[in-house]
């Protein structure tokens, strides 16, 4: 397996470009850029600037892993509004673009929410109307991945939606694409079951990871912890992706960061993942 981490683990402060040269130097084989709504890769974003930070991670010598977003938090491809559906799906869209641009082979799609206790004011969606909305999304969306040869991977998040293996496993097979299927995250399973199962159900539908730490008694994003500082068996983990094949991207996504000396814990996560890879 190789060894990436998400832009979000960084500062904030930071820059892409700087973002790409301390993943680097921190050891990691990849490093995970995010679709922002404005400023560096963003929606505003040309063809041209995107092709740059391609550019800049092959001068660098790191891989780009994959491209995550976090706007559909507030662009919900379950939403009531039609309008904010459509700008969901015009977001994957663009997202699914500038990933081929990139020359990635997955992007991260967060499919929808019933609720986010996370955020204030979110809107609750019933459950069913939620399911009839993300699968009429991503089935049309699956022909948009197929022409840009980059598959949709739908994470499981605290959106009290998709709450089993078995549900996202069924919820993708329905979908029916090569190009979507589940970007599993260890650490969000935690608060109700065990990464280890849900690998093994997934099995080849998983196509990129991942990985994070929680611990199950702080609860709440409070939680959140640093890799082996929580209750992720990752010995059993890596047992679980290497039985299925797994042999892409796992990705610290490191959430969140250290109040001071941020970029440290680029590199004890980096640490930890030698650890937990083998690596050591």
């Amino acid at each position: 397996m190789k060894k990436g981490i998400n832009i979000w683990s960084f500062p904030s402060s930071l820059k892409v470009k700087e973002a790409i040269v301390l993943a680097k130097n921190a050891g990691f084989d990849g490093i995970e850029l995010a679709l922002n709504e404005t400023g560096e890769l963003s929606l505003e974003s040309t063809a041209e600037e995107i092709k740059g930070y391609r550019q800049l991670a092959d001068e660098t010598g790191i891989a780009i892993s994959s491209l995550a977003s976090g706007l559909y938090w507030t662009y919900s491809l379950t939403s009531s509004n039609p309008q904010i559906r459509e700008k969901a799906k015009a977001i994957v869209k663009k997202q699914l673009e500038f990933a081929a641009i990139l020359g990635v082979d997955t992007i991260l799609v967060v499919p929808g929410a019933v609720g986010v206790d996370f955020i204030p004011d979110a809107e609750v969606v019933p459950y069913d109307q939620a399911y009839d909305y993300a699968l009429e999304a991503l089935q049309e969306l699956s022909a948009e991945a197929k022409a840009q040869n980059v598959s949709i991977g739908i994470e499981n998040v605290w959106n009290k939606f998709l709450l089993s293996p078995l549900e996202m496993r069924d919820f993708i097979d329905k979908i029916n694409s090569p190009f979507v299927g589940a970007y599993f995250d260890v650490g969000n399973v935690l608060y109700s079951g065990y990464p280890e199962h849900w690998i093994a159900i997934l099995n080849k539908r998983i196509k990129k990871v991942h990985f994070k730490d929680y611990r199950r008694t702080a609860g709440g994003l409070h939680g959140f912890v640093d890799l082996l500082a929580g209750d992720v068996n990752y010995p059993e983990v890596v047992k679980a992706l290497e039985a299925i094949g797994y042999d892409d991207y796992v990705i610290a996504e490191m959430i969140p960061g250290y109040t001071h000396y941020g970029e440290q814990i680029i590199f004890n996560t980096s640490g930890a993942m030698n650890a937990i890879l083998g690596r050591n």
